[in-house]
């Protein structure tokens, strides 16, 4: 049987920080407000368009697994920002890193973007289409923010990861999902202003407006992920106690407390890095994943449980069967642009 190991990793985040305490300038808002009702400290504020964040994720990611642009076949970009909507996203990653040979595809679930991009590329490769893919999950949410809001703009930020995926007879991977979608609940989280059903002749993008029911976007999540992780771990007959590290989406910690509560995982297994970067929708759970095995919660062989949730209202779970490597191969001199401006600079910009 073939599966699709997850042979490298990169990650790209935008240097520019927008602290609690830079959000407390123009809202009506304190760092203890902030942090004691989601767990975040700051996040990050792009200076570039996602499509660049994405490229430095992607090397960064071919660097780790040894390999070069030419030998992969497919990228699958995982954005609810991308930066044109025609052509794709992913065709200019595939400029910018000279992949000749790959066919690319973009993925919109929001936050569950880069984890169906995830399933898309391995089921790609386990059933014999290609045999090696890059998978993308980046945001520049801060271009389509409604910055006067409270409850939306102290959540979000920028940034990118990238997974490379190539074909292994060694069990490997992704071993099981499970993906599914609250569509009656979707107008609980939407971003209005941004689409062509906002169009006029003139603009795509004017001014956005959030629709965002907090409590019950957290009962759905939870419950969402909390059966995401049931069914596939009852796929592979598993029970938690299986489980070696838990790399829950990063949106709020309350919810990761109680996803860990439901599935009666020990704090010590949950990886959490909300407090760096808050939710970078696509992003996210991505990054999460790449750090933790930057950071050494990734050891050989583990298994993996990676829950996500997002607009739409979708929902998913991986379960990952972690390689024998942990480490890069090599490093990729690929790097953003410079910026002097602070992540409060650019917001201010945009407001």
């Amino acid at each position: 049987m073939t599966y699709a190991a997850i042979t490298g990793w990169g990650k790209c985040l935008p240097p520019a920080i927008l602290s609690n305490d830079d959000l407390a300038t123009f809202l009506d808002t304190n760092d203890e407000w902030i942090t004691s009702r989601t767990g975040m400290k700051e996040r990050r504020i792009s200076h570039v368009d996602v499509s660049e964040l994405a490229y430095v994720a992607a090397a960064n990611a071919l660097a780790a697994a040894g390999k070069r642009a030419e030998d992969v076949e497919l990228i699958v970009f995982g954005s609810t920002t991308f930066d044109e909507m025609c052509p794709n996203a992913a065709s200019n990653v595939q400029r910018l890193l000279g992949a000749c040979n790959a066919a690319c595809m973009d993925v919109n679930t929001a936050c569950t973007s880069g984890m169906y991009s995830l399933t898309v590329a391995t089921a790609m490769i386990k059933s014999g289409v290609v045999n090696s893919a890059l998978v993308i999950g980046a945001e520049v949410v801060s271009r389509i923010m409604e910055w006067s809001n409270r409850n939306v703009s102290i959540l979000f930020g920028d940034g990118a990861a990238a997974l490379y995926l190539e074909t292994s007879e060694i069990r490997q991977g992704v071993l099981a999902e499970s993906l599914g979608c609250y569509g009656e609940s979707r107008d609980i989280l939407s971003v209005q202003g941004w689409g062509l059903k906002y169009a006029d002749k003139k603009r795509i993008l004017g001014e956005t407006s959030w629709a965002f029911s907090g409590q019950e976007i957290f009962k759905k999540a939870v419950k969402g992920m909390t059966q995401a992780c049931e069914r596939a771990l009852a796929k592979l007959g598993l029970q938690t106690e299986a489980i070696d590290l838990i790399v829950p989406h990063q949106a709020n910690l309350r919810i990761i407390d109680s996803l860990t509560k439901n599935m009666k995982l020990p704090k010590e297994k949950v990886f959490i890095n909300i407090e760096r970067y808050g939710n970078m929708s696509a992003a996210t759970t991505l990054v999460a994943l790449v750090e933790a095995v930057q950071e050494g919660y990734v050891t050989a062989n583990c298994n993996i449980l990676v829950p996500a949730f997002g607009g739409g209202l979708t929902w998913s779970a991986h379960l990952i069967k972690w390689g024998a490597r942990t480490h890069a191969i090599a490093q990729s001199e690929v790097s953003l642009p410079e910026t002097t401006q602070t992540g409060l600079e650019l917001v201010q910009a945009l407001r």
